[in-house]
C-alpha cells in the first residue's frame, strides 16, 4: 500500500469506514445485554482496520513510548491484576482487557501512520462518522415522530418517552456520536470546499441532539461554538457555521416545544432542562466514590468491583439507584485504582492532550486534520466526565485512534507489521467467537420453543469464558437458596448488584448458617428503597400473617463488603 489512491488502500480506506460507521447502527440484540453486538461489531471492525493499515504504520512501535500509549498500558494490566488478586471472575476481566488491548492497538496504528496514509485515514475515520451521523438522524426522526416503524431490529425502539435514543439505545450516547458527525461535517466539507453543506448538517446534528434531551449533548454545542470563535485556521463560513449552532439549538427547541404543544406528544427535553445541570443521584454516587476512595486509597477497590463495594457497604444516604459506574472517569479510577495508579494514568493523559493541543497549534499542512482528531478527543472526554462513554468499545477505539492522529511518532526505522496483522485477525475471530459464547446466556434468557432444563441451560452459560457471570445472575436468583446460589452470587456480584440479587443472596446466607450476614445485606437493600425489597419486607411490618424472617432484624455489626466476596 504504497499510496493512499492504490487498490489496497482504496480497500484500507473502505475497512476504516466500516468500523467507524457500523457498529453504532446496529439495533440487532438479544437479551440481556443489549449493546454487547454494537460492542462485537466494533471490536471486530477495527480488528479489520489493523489488519488492513499496518502495513501503512511503520512507525506504531515507537508509539510505546508516548504518554497515551502508556497510560493505556497501566489500564491494561489493572483488569487481570484483579483476577489474580483481587477475584474479578476471569469473564469480566477478559473482556475489559480485550477492549483495552484493542483501544492500545489503533492508537498504535494511528500514531505510527506514514504523512499519506495518516491524511486517508483522518478522511476515512471522518466520512465513517458523517455516515453514521446522518443514519442516526434518520433513526431519531423514526423513534419521535413515526414510533410505530420502529421494529427493534433494524430501527431500535425508543425506551424513554419523548425521546431519541438511537440505535446505541442511551440519549447520551446519540448526543456523543452527533457531536462527532458535526466535526466530521467540518473536516470533509472544508477538505473539499463543500461549505454549503456544513450549514444544513450541522442543523441536522444539533436538531438529533435537541431529540436526544441530552444535557451532556446541549454542553457539547458550546465547544463547537469555542471551536468556531478560536480556530482561525478555519474558513470564514466554517467559523460562522459553528458559532451559529447555539441559534440552531434554539431553533431545534422552539419547532420542539411547538409540535409538542400542539400535536399533545412528550417532548422529554423540558423536563431534562428543569432537572438543572446535575442530577442529585448523580452527585451523591460521586460523593460516596469518594469516600470508598478515601477509605482505599492506595489500591482503590480493584478494577470492576467499585459496584460491588459501593452496593455493600453503608451509605444510609446513597442514591436509589443501582449504578455500576460513578460516571466520571476520574472518580472511577481513583475508586477502583487507587489514587498513585489512578493519578498517574490521569496525568499522562493530560499529558498525552497538552501534546496534541501543541501538536494542532503548529502551522504545518497537518493542522486541519489534527484540530479535528483533537476535537473528537475533546467531546468525548467531556463526556466522560459525565458518564462513562470509554467504558463501550464503538467509543472508545474511534477515540483512541483519533488521538493517535494528532499524536504523530517518528520511527527510525520501520517496525514488523506482523504483530498489528496477527491482533486484527485475533479480535475479528475473537469477536465471532463471543456472538456464539454468548448464545449459551441466550439460551437461559430467552429460551427456544423446546428448551433444555433451567439448571442445565445455566451450567452451560456458567462455562461461558466471556459471560459466565451473565449465567451466574441466574443462577444466583433461580437456584433453590444454599451454597451453589451462594458461590454464583458473590461471583455475579462483581458485574451488577440489583434488588433481587440482594434477596436471593441474603436467603443463601441465611441457608448456609450466615444469619448476620444475611441481615447485613438485607440491611443494604433497605437503603435503596426499592419496590422489590419492600415487597420483601412487608412480612416484617405484619409478622401475623407469616412467620418473622430473621432479616427483620438488622445486623449486630457492619461486615468489610471484602469479606462478602
Amino acid at each position: 500500500m504504497s499510496t493512499p489512491t492504490s487498490r489496497a488502500s482504496d480497500g484500507a480506506i473502505l475497512g476504516l469506514v466500516i468500523a467507524a460507521t457500523l457498529p453504532p447502527l446496529l439495533a440487532f440484540n438479544q437479551t440481556p445485554a443489549a449493546t454487547l453486538y454494537n460492542q462485537l461489531l466494533a471490536l471486530a471492525g477495527w480488528g479489520l482496520a489493523l489488519l488492513l493499515w499496518t502495513r501503512s504504520s511503520p512507525g506504531w512501535l515507537a508509539g510505546l513510548k508516548s504518554p497515551a500509549a502508556l497510560a493505556l498500558l497501566l489500564l491494561f494490566i489493572a483488569p487481570l491484576s484483579s483476577v489474580v488478586w483481587r477475584g474479578l471472575p476471569l469473564s469480566l476481566g477478559l473482556g475489559a482487557t480485550a477492549i483495552i488491548g484493542a483501544g492500545l492497538a489503533v492508537l498504535l496504528l494511528a500514531q505510527g501512520l506514514s504523512r499519506e496514509a495518516r491524511h486517508a485515514a483522518a478522511e476515512a475515520l471522518c466520512w465513517g462518522l458523517l455516515l453514521t451521523g446522518l443514519a442516526s438522524v434518520a433513526i431519531s426522526l423514526v423513534q419521535v415522530f413515526a414510533p410505530q416503524l420502529a421494529d427493534g431490529t433494524v430501527i431500535a425502539r425508543s425506551g424513554v418517552v419523548g425521546s431519541a435514543v438511537g440505535n446505541l439505545r442511551q440519549p447520551n450516547h446519540l448526543a456523543s456520536l452527533m457531536m462527532w458527525s458535526a466535526i466530521a461535517a467540518v473536516f470533509i466539507t472544508e477538505k473539499h470546499g463543500w461549505r454549503w453543506a456544513l450549514p444544513p448538517l450541522l442543523f441536522a446534528f444539533v436538531f438529533t441532539i435537541v431529540l436526544s434531551a441530552s444535557r451532556t449533548g446541549f454542553i457539547g454545542i458550546a465547544m463547537l461554538v469555542v471551536w468556531g470563535l478560536v480556530d482561525r485556521r478555519l474558513s470564514r463560513s466554517a467559523r460562522l457555521s459553528l458559532l451559529a449552532t447555539t441559534l440552531m439549538l434554539a431553533a431545534s427547541w422552539w419547532l420542539m416545544a411547538q409540535w409538542a404543544a400542539e400535536s399533545g406528544h412528550a417532548f422529554r427535553g423540558t423536563s431534562r432542562l428543569a432537572e438543572g445541570a446535575g442530577s442529585p443521584s448523580r452527585l451523591a454516587i460521586l460523593r460516596d466514590a469518594w469516600a470508598l476512595t478515601l477509605a482505599n486509597p492506595w489500591l482503590g477497590v480493584g478494577w470492576g468491583e467499585f459496584n460491588f463495594a459501593w452496593s455493600l457497604t453503608p451509605f444510609p444516604t446513597r442514591p436509589i439507584a443501582f449504578f455500576d459506574h460513578t460516571h466520571n472517569i476520574a472518580s472511577q479510577l481513583a475508586v477502583e485504582l487507587g489514587l498513585p495508579w489512578a493519578g498517574t494514568v490521569l496525568a499522562l493523559l493530560i499529558w498525552a492532550l497538552w501534546q496534541a493541543c501543541r501538536g494542532a497549534a503548529r502551522g504545518d499542512e497537518s493542522v486541519p486534520l489534527r484540530r479535528a482528531a483533537l476535537m473528537i478527543v475533546l467531546t468525548i472526554g467531556l463526556h466522560s466526565l459525565l458518564e462513562y462513554p470509554l467504558w463501550y468499545a464503538y467509543f472508545l477505539l474511534p477515540a483512541c485512534f483519533a488521538l493517535g492522529l494528532a499524536l504523530p511518532a517518528e520511527a527510525t526505522r520501520p517496525a514488523p507489521a506482523w504483530p498489528g496483522r496477527v491482533l486484527g485477525v485475533l479480535l475479528i475471530a475473537g469477536s465471532v467467537f463471543a456472538v456464539a459464547d454468548y448464545q449459551r446466556i441466550v439460551a437461559i434468557y430467552a429460551p427456544d420453543e423446546r428448551p433444555a432444563p433451567l439448571e442445565r441451560r445455566i451450567a452451560a452459560g456458567q462455562r461461558s469464558p466471556f459471560f459466565g457471570h451473565q449465567a451466574d445472575y441466574a443462577a444466583a436468583t433461580s437456584l433453590p437458596p444454599g451454597p451453589q446460589a451462594l458461590a454464583a452470587a458473590r461471583r455475579t456480584g462483581f458485574s451488577l448488584i440489583d434488588a433481587r440479587l440482594l434477596m436471593h443472596w441474603s436467603r443463601s446466607l441465611e441457608t448456609t448458617g450466615d444469619v448476620d450476614g444475611a441481615r447485613y445485606l438485607a440491611d443494604r437493600l433497605r437503603e435503596f428503597r426499592n419496590p422489590t425489597g419492600d415487597s420483601w419486607f412487608e412480612s416484617c411490618a405484619n409478622p401475623a400473617s407469616s412467620p418473622v424472617m430473621p432479616q427483620c432484624q438488622p445486623a449486630s455489626a457492619v461486615i468489610d463488603w471484602r469479606t462478602l466476596r
